[in-house]
Parts: C-alpha cells; sequence; structure tokens
C-alpha cells in the first residue's frame, strides 16, 4: 500500500512540474483546481475518520471495527452500478464455488434491487425450481428472519447450506395478495450448464442455462452426441436456447460463440484505459460444419448470453427468435484482495457486439419476435424491467429499451417460440415480413 501511494505522488508532483515548467498561464489553473481536488478528497478522508472513532468511542455498545469497514466498503460500492460489490472472504469463496459448478444450496439465481433481494432465475432442476421459486419473487424472509439491510453476499450466505437441511423462504410475489411461504430443503447443487435432446429425427435441441468452468464442454459434448443420433445429411440444424440464461464468465461466453463461427470478432470491452479495451476473436473453428442455427433469447437473458447472441447475429450466422435481452452490457473484474479479504468485483468496461453495438440498457433485439401466451395467474410477472430499470445503471449508448417477456411456457408444444425456430429450420417460415431476413440469417 506504501508503494502505490508514493508512486501516485511521484506521478502527480511530476505533471505539475511539467505544466509548471513549459505550460503557459492557464496550465497554473489546471494544476490549481487539481490540488483542490485532492485536497478535497483528503477532506472527506479525514471525516471518515472522524466519524470512524466517534462511533468506536461513543456508540452504545461496543462495536465490531471489522464489520464498521465492511460496511463503509460497501456503502462506497454502493454510489456506483449495481453489478460492483464488495466479496468478503466467504463470499469470494461461494463466487468460485458458483464458478465451478458445484455448491450446496438452493438453486437461485438472485440480484439486489433497492434493497431487497430479488430472484433472477431458478436454475434448472434444483431444489428451488421444484418448490415453486418464480423469476421475479423478491425474498424478505429466511427462517423467519427478515433480511432487508442485509448485502446480498450475507442474504446468499445464509441460503446455502449442508445438503438435507432445511430452510424456509418467505416471498413477496407479484399478483399475490400475501407473501408465500415456500419449504425447501437444501442440496449439493452440481450445476449441469447444457442439456440437449433432438427433436423429429431431424433437428439438434440445445439449452444453456449459465456460463460457468463447465459449459463449453457440455456444449462440445451436446454437439457430438446429436452428431451420433442424427446423421449429417438429415440434420436440419440446431436450436440453442439462452432464455433465462444470467450470464457468467466471459471466456466461456467467447469460446461458446467460437463452436459455431469460424472466425471473426466475438466481442470487444472498453473502459477507461487502455488495458480494458479488448477484442475477442473467435477460436476453434465451427464445431457443426455451417449447419444452420437458431439461438432463442428472451427478457431474462443476460451479460454473456447477449454476447453470444450479439456474435451470432452480427455474423449472420444465426437468427434470434424470442424477446429483446436483458441489456446487462458491463463487464466485472473481479479483483482478489490478498489473503482473508475477500475481493472486490468491479465494473471496468462495457461490452459491444462485432458490429460496434452497446448492449448496456439497450439489450439485443431478436430477428423474429414471438411472444409467448402467458397464463393469467403469471401475467403481471411475465415482464423483466431489464437493466434500464436498475436504479445506478451505467447509461446506454444510444435510447435506453425496457425489459421484455420472460415467461417459458414448461410443455415444449405450448412453446411459441421454440416451435417457430423447428419451424424455420425445416424450411418453414414465421411470418410473412420475416420470411426473407431469416433466411438471410441462417445459412446453410
Amino acid at each position: 500500500m506504501r508503494r502505490n501511494f508514493a508512486f501516485l505522488l511521484g506521478t502527480v508532483t511530476g505533471a505539475c512540474l511539467t505544466v509548471l515548467v513549459v505550460g503557459p498561464q492557464g496550465a497554473h489553473l489546471v494544476a490549481a483546481a487539481k490540488a483542490a481536488a485532492r485536497s478535497d478528497t483528503y477532506t472527506q478522508l479525514n471525516l471518515f475518520g472522524s466519524v470512524f472513532e466517534r462511533i468506536k468511542t461513543s456508540y452504545v455498545e461496543k462495536p465490531d471495527d471489522s464489520k464498521l469497514m465492511e460496511g463503509a466498503i460497501n456503502g462506497m460500492i454502493s454510489a456506483l452500478d449495481p453489478h460492483s460489490r464488495y466479496m468478503n472472504e466467504k463470499g469470494w469463496s461461494d463466487m468460485q464455488e458458483t464458478t465451478h459448478g458445484e455448491f450446496g444450496g438452493l438453486g437461485i439465481e438472485v440480484t439486489m434491487e433497492d434493497g431487497l433481494v430479488k430472484v433472477v432465475t431458478p436454475i434448472d432442476d434444483t431444489p428451488a425450481a421444484k418448490a415453486g421459486i418464480l423469476s421475479g419473487d423478491v425474498i424478505t424472509q429466511i427462517d423467519d428472519e427478515a433480511i432487508q439491510g442485509l448485502s446480498l453476499e450475507q442474504a446468499v450466505g445464509r441460503m446455502k447450506g449442508p445438503a438435507n437441511s432445511k430452510i424456509r423462504l418467505k416471498v413477496v410475489r407479484k399478483g399475490s395478495v400475501a407473501p408465500v411461504d415456500i419449504a425447501i430443503v437444501r442440496e449439493i447443487i452440481r450445476v449441469r450448464p447444457v442439456r440437449h435432446k433432438t427433436d423429429g429425427g431431424d433437428i439438434g435441441y440445445i439449452r444453456i442455462t449459465r456460463f460457468n468452468e463447465q459449459t463449453t464442454d457440455g456444449l462440445k459434448k451436446a454437439i457430438a452426441s446429436i452428431a451420433k443420433e442424427i446423421p449429417a445429411d438429415k440434420l436440419a440444424g440446431y436450436v440453442v436456447d439462452l432464455r433465462n440464461n444470467p450470464g457468467g464468465l466471459l471466456d466461456q461466453a467467447v469460446s461458446v460463440s467460437s463452436a459455431f463461427m469460424t472466425r471473426g470478432e466475438v466481442v470487444s470491452t472498453r473502459g477507461r484505459t487502455a488495458e480494458e479495451t479488448q477484442r475477442f476473436s473467435a477460436r476453434g473453428g465451427d464445431i457443426t460444419k455451417g449447419k444452420p442455427l437458431v439461438v432463442l433469447i428472451n427478457g431474462g437473458s443476460a451479460s454473456a448470453s447477449e454476447i453470444v447472441a450479439g456474435a451470432l447475429r452480427d455474423h449472420k450466422r444465426a437468427t434470434l427468435i424470442g424477446t429483446r435481452t436483458f441489456g446487462k452490457g458491463s463487464v466485472q473484474t473481479i479483483i482478489p484482495l490478498g489473503s482473508g479479504n475477500g475481493a472486490l468485483a468491479l465494473t471496468t468496461a462495457r461490452y459491444f457486439t462485432p458490429s460496434g453495438r452497446s448492449i448496456q440498457a439497450q439489450g439485443i433485439a431478436p430477428d423474429v419476435e414471438v411472444l409467448q401466451d402467458v397464463p393469467d395467474e403469471l401475467k403481471s410477472r411475465s415482464e423483466l424491467k431489464g437493466e434500464a430499470s436498475m436504479r445506478g445503471h451505467l447509461a446506454a449508448d444510444g435510447a435506453e429499451q425496457p425489459g421484455s417477456q420472460s415467461y417459458v411456457p414448461p410443455n415444449d408444444k405450448d412453446d411459441k417460440a421454440l416451435n417457430a425456430a423447428f419451424n424455420l429450420l425445416r424450411g418453414g417460415t414465421v411470418n410473412a415480413n420475416a420470411a426473407t431476413a431469416a433466411k438471410r440469417a441462417v445459412p446453410n
């Protein structure tokens, strides 16, 4: 820490000396303004130190210094965007478990919104999904204890636990008059990020639920399995389902895109510094050998899902069917803070599709919009507000777009988007206006 501080002072002093020697009088004003800004920062830091000492000496009970500092850090980060966050040592460990794809708990993806823990989506075939947890549910209590005021990591920590242990959640559900009590038995969550099946002997269906360390390997195995079941001359194409996929690891989004592309840019990131401005290109080649491809998206498709959808659409490698995606187009860099100190997930850049279009607060629009028939009891929660509705979100590079429908029917026969994809791959059209665009976007 001391070395970094000395470097900062040396850098600032050197810059000021250069300005004073070679700059005109206006440069003195710039230097003075910078000095004033530094002085104001130090004044605020002194204020923080004074408040900290007063709390330590005068609070009615002796406070825990570590809790005070963690609360101060969380408070500082809360002034940024909703995706930047501090993880203490346990939270950092939990996150690593999640990205590895195995952990003990319920199997739900949650976020913090206006101080409340909100369900993004339950993971397929987990205790949460089986117990009836729904996207959009707001969790208010865990085992009869209110969780408002906890950080996201603290709330998630309470929901995780040993296999076969019981937990009770109270959720507020839009459209329900009273809160809903849900009892769940925890299990070891082994996230299978990729599932597959065949339809009609001519189409391979691949469902990607998240982007963790196992996703690309799972995708390759799925494609190999489908190739064994359907001869190449009978295979009409693939449907890749990214609906309600909340995202995950950037490198997995790049490698998944690469599985369907022979070459070309997948995504670029642009931040404040040169280090955060990068381009990621396809590698490895198209393992489907150019077979037609349809990608399903909806209002719950976010982050890495949007990178894949944007890359495949921009390269005219796939037709996108469904509804507009969530619009989470920012990069979070994980910065470990040393042994016992956890890590910082800090927003450092924005994502851009190969055509240079920003995803942030705009999302990816489908080539063919298909709306589902939503049951009456679920209509009040079938629309996700999207990134643009989140407090403190990064502004869009252009007009911001609202969220969209996220409902997926449980039965394939009722799934209008899925059936539209099957119809398109078999040579049909979804509607008259989309026919030409669909044929151009799905190469043979």
